[in-house]
């Protein structure tokens, strides 16, 4: 299969197959960095569904359903193959990497900081010429009790980092956008996940 087109499998079936881990296209799945790709997504959107009934869907309100439905349709567009990337290599080789792939691992990224759901990620320049300044767009929404400024560094930080180590692209500026504002979750014993108490809470 070219990395560059469509694998053909839909979002519908990668569900299925996170769901209950038995699939007929399980090899493909497996071994398919868009498949890959939209599965690390699924999980996401599942672990922001999870938040939502731990926070009471009724209180959250049509906003929060809204920006689920948001981020699976991000979903959809952001794990296509997308635009090649260039990477160095011998004079014979021609090597190169997806833009959906280098969004999926900026959304893992986001995944891994407390606080953190990315809503949509957006690669701003022509990724297909080598050197090309790129900027990234980030919507994200946010968990209440984190101080949204040093959120952001972090997550700006820990983007770059990812990006330098992992591709070559000449990324000039990531920039976060927050959208949304997630309620605390709150343990059994009433500590929420910033450390806050029920009672410290203004």
């Amino acid at each position: 299969m070219n990395p560059t087109q469509e694998c053909g499998r839909r979002i519908e079936d990668l569900s299925g197959y996170l769901d209950t881990g038995f699939s007929a296209d399980a090899e493909h799945i497996e071994h398919c960095p868009q498949c890959q790709a939209r599965l690390a997504g699924l999980r996401s959107l599942s672990a922001a569904a999870l938040d939502l009934m731990a926070d009471d869907v009724a209180s959250a309100g049509a906003d929060g359903a809204g920006w689920l439905d948001g981020m699976l349709a991000n979903l959809r567009l952001e794990t296509r193959a997308g635009r090649p990337i260039p990477l160095s290599g011998g004079p014979l080789d021609e090597l190169t990497e997806t833009e959906g792939a280098v969004i999926a691992m900026i959304r893992s990224v986001g995944d891994s900081l407390g606080g953190v759901l990315i809503g949509q990620c957006r690669l701003e320049g022509d990724v297909s010429v080598a050197a090309a300044p790129v900027e990234v767009h980030l919507n994200v929404s946010a968990r209440y009790g984190y101080p949204l400024q040093p959120l952001a560094q972090e997550l700006r930080t820990a983007v770059m980092v990812e990006l330098l180590m992992h591709t070559e692209l000449n990324v000039m500026a990531v920039n976060v956008a927050f959208t949304d504002m997630r309620p605390p979750l709150e343990d059994l014993d009433g500590v929420n996940e910033s450390g806050v108490t029920g009672e410290e809470r203004p």
